[in-house]
Formats: structure tokens, C-alpha cells, sequence
């Protein structure tokens, strides 16, 4: 089984500014069989994910793979602090300068371990993915990137649609789909919350 730490909680709120937001993404470490990070916030925060590393007794070199939720720079600012792991960038998957041909398009999943798997979950981007993981409680964690925004987009679909949606359509079915699966989710700008079936017949309602 694998253990999945939150290490930095994401989150995003409109400024008053016009046309500003303040965001950064939510960085969550699966310790395992391999240690994979997930989405590695802004290329400002190098020290804060290296220092929560440190807490967890890991250095970058200790980690196996990167998982991108997909390609926006709040998700992929640290990617070059690890330089020893896989990196998997949306659909992109590559080491060093060898790109490795897979068909998430055709809807393929791609199993890291027993325990952790990498699934495409269009939407937000066309190559946006979520990585699901067998907790060491026997859990079924997702690890949603943008796919959800927060908690509060559940009851309010505005919130997931205003951060921009590539195809509305699929995001929707996505976000049911990840919800029927998984007990808990970890989304891209918020804390972890737990899946009721209050939560999934709300998300199935949505769905055009």
C-alpha cells in the first residue's frame, strides 16, 4: 500500500486587482514502492516542497516518478528539482530526452505500481490526468489536479468553470467518474475532502 501526504494545501481567490487571481496548486507526496510527487506548485516554491520533503526524511533524488496533473505553471514549477524520477506531464511522459509513447487520447491508464495508477481525465486541459492510489487504509484516494478546483465547485459549478475548462462537457463526466471511484480527492487549489453519495448524485446531476 502507499501513503499519500499532502504537503502544500492549494488554493485560489479573485483579487481585487482586475484580471488577477491568486493561486498556487496543491503538492502531494505518495511514499510506496516508488515516492512520486504530484503537481510541484510555482517555480517559487522550490524550498517549500524541499523542506516539506525533509520533514518526510526524503531529499528530490529520493523521489521515483513526477505526475503533472497537466501543463499550467502553478503545476510544473519544481519538475527540475528531480532529476533522478520518470516525469509525466499531462499525456507527456519522459526521462531526460527519451519521450515515451502512450495512449492516454484512447483512454488508456498507466499503472505505476499495484498501488498507483495514472489516469486521463480530460477537461480543464485536453491532456489533463489524475492519479489514483490504494491508501495504506485501504482507501481510494484521487489526486485530481484541476479537474476540481475545491470543495466548493461541487455545489457551485461556476467556480470549476471560471478557472477555465477546455471541453465543460467531458470535465463534467470526469468529475463524476473520479467521484464514483474514489473515497477521498485531493484537488488542485484546496484541502483533501472526502466523497459522500450525496456528493456523487450531485456531480451525476451535472453532467449534460
Amino acid at each position: 500500500m502507499s501513503e499519500v501526504i499532502v504537503l502544500c494545501n492549494g488554493y485560489s481567490t479573485i483579487s481585487e486587482a482586475v484580471d488577477e487571481m491568486t493561486a498556487n496548486c496543491t503538492c502531494t507526496l505518495i511514499k510506496g514502492v516508488q515516492n512520486i510527487i504530484v503537481d510541484t506548485m510555482t517555480a517559487w516554491d522550490a524550498d517549500k516542497i524541499t523542506t516539506a520533503l525533509k520533514s518526510q526524511d526524503l531529499i528530490p533524488d529520493d523521489i521515483n516518478f513526477v505526475v503533472s496533473t497537466h501543463g499550467h505553471s502553478d503545476h510544473i514549477g519544481n519538475n527540475n528539482l528531480f532529476l533522478k524520477a520518470k516525469h509525466i506531464v499531462g499525456f507527456s511522459i519522459s526521462y531526460k530526452d527519451k519521450y515515451y509513447i502512450f495512449p492516454f487520447d484512447k483512454g488508456e491508464d498507466y499503472v505505476i505500481n499495484d498501488t498507483v495508477k495514472v489516469i486521463p481525465t480530460p477537461g480543464h486541459t485536453l491532456s489533463d490526468v489524475t492519479v489514483l492510489v490504494k491508501s495504506n487504509k485501504n482507501e481510494l484516494i484521487a489526486i485530481a489536479g484541476d479537474l476540481f478546483e475545491k470543495y466548493e465547485d461541487i455545489n457551485d459549478p461556476n467556480i470549476w468553470l471560471d478557472a477555465g475548462s477546455e471541453d465543460k462537457v467531458q470535465q463534467a463526466r470526469n468529475r463524476s467518474k473520479i467521484a464514483d471511484l474514489a473515497d477521498w480527492i485531493i484537488p488542485g487549489h484546496g484541502p483533501k475532502f472526502q466523497v459522500t453519495e450525496e456528493l456523487r448524485q450531485t456531480l451525476r446531476k451535472q453532467i449534460n
